[in-house]
């Protein structure tokens, strides 16, 4: 066991969008001298990663042995037994520094955002909601929770409705999308999650559906349509592959389309940042 590996348990190819979240807010507010905006910035990359992927590879150590994907900074780690044995313990121990300085900065409300984060990731894991489909899907609303962090952490008013339930359906659907690149080794597993409930191609209809609903959110609700435009591009490839497409996602197409997504990512942080992509509510 190493400090390369307990961060490979976090999946560092999953920052990118988790930092995204973060900062998306903040809607060009300029809170870089802010110890509370660097302080989020650290924590809902490693300290969160670990708990919500380290979490979820405790209970997933059979899957993931026969998973290619896994074993990778992209896709996430495959801890030993050893690391296994100890993740609990460093997970926890992670979580209690940024716990403290969350409180003494935005104080005790904070403990009930940790609170939350922990039951979210308690009904996926412990009680199985991972497993059962619709559930696993709903669940993913919990990512909503980096949104509350960085209002309540640093003070900024929340983003609108209308981005709050674009931001539930994008992590569902990116979700989904997991489900698809891992549904014969999770059917082996005996799972029955969504993807293996309704079929890929069922699975990938639902994806192109989220993204049209994703598309119709921004072309009514924010302030530039090039977001909409990219989402029903998005659905369209997404319905040709669920029509003429492989009936699941190569390793190699697995890489090279995440890598793809984190350069979106990082490379449009700063311009949804400065323009205010995503329309906050009129409290701002």
């Amino acid at each position: 066991m190493d400090l390369l590996s307990i961060i490979k348990v976090a999946r560092p190819g999953f920052w990118p969008t988790q930092l995204w979240f973060f900062v998306l807010p903040f809607a060009g507010r300029n809170l870089f001298g802010s110890p509370a905006f660097w302080l989020g910035c650290v924590y809902v990359c490693f300290p969160l990663g670990l708990l919500i992927y380290g979490w979820n590879d405790l209970g997933d150590a059979v899957t993931d042995a026969a998973n290619p994907r896994k074993d990778s900074w992209l896709f996430g780690a495959r801890p030993d037994a050893e690391l296994r044995h100890r993740l609990p313990w460093i997970i926890a121990v992670s979580q209690i520094p940024f716990a403290i300085a969350f409180v003494w900065i935005g104080g005790p409300i904070l403990l009930l955002w940790f609170i939350a984060v922990g039951l979210a990731n308690y009904t996926y894991n412990n009680l199985n909601f991972k497993s059962r489909p619709g559930l696993d899907l709903l669940n993913q609303g919990g990512y909503l929770l980096v949104l509350v962090l960085s209002s309540w952490l640093c003070g900024v008013p929340q983003i609108g409705l209308a981005a709050l339930l674009f931001g539930a359906l994008f992590a569902m659907h990116s979700h989904l999308f997991g489900q698809l690149m891992d549904v014969d080794e999770d059917k082996l597993q005996g799972r029955h999650s969504t993807a293996i409930q309704i079929g890929v191609r069922g699975s990938k209809l639902l994806l192109v559906a989220m993204l049209v609903l994703e598309s119709i959110i921004a072309a009514t609700s924010f302030r530039y349509q090039w977001v909409a435009w990219f989402l029903a591009a998005g659905a369209a490839f997404f319905l040709f592959d669920a029509l003429l497409g492989p009936r699941r996602y190569p390793l190699r197409f697995c890489q090279f389309f995440f890598i793809g997504w984190n350069v979106i990512v990082i490379l449009s942080m700063h311009y949804v940042w400065k323009y205010d992509v995503f329309l906050i509510s009129p409290s701002n």
